[in-house]
């Protein structure tokens, strides 16, 4: 798996916890969602190319990722959804 797969899978991991955590006790879990959002940060920074394939994706969670972040309470099924997304694409990624 290259570099950039497994990033792309670890911020899906991420994605999926916080979306589950928010759902299941928001105000029991604001510490971890809001260090796991604080790591995930750290991941999409740390990435800046892709393959054409994949792309597109990317600049899709791009777009709505901040809105999930700066909301994540309004946002559960979101990140949960987009986690199983980047997961499923990140089959794209050479």
């Amino acid at each position: 798996m290259t570099d950039t797969k497994q990033t792309i899978m670890d911020i899906a991991m991420n994605l999926t916890r916080i979306g589950n955590w928010v759902a299941d006790d928001f105000d029991g879990n604001q510490n971890k969602i809001n260090i796991f959002l604080k790591n995930t940060d750290g991941y999409i920074s740390s990435l800046d190319k892709f393959n054409d394939n994949f792309v597109t994706t990317w600049q899709d969670f791009i777009k709505v990722y901040p809105d999930m972040k700066n909301s994540p309470k309004d946002n559960a099924e979101n990140l949960m959804t987009w986690g199983n997304i980047l997961t499923h694409r990140a089959s794209l990624i050479k």
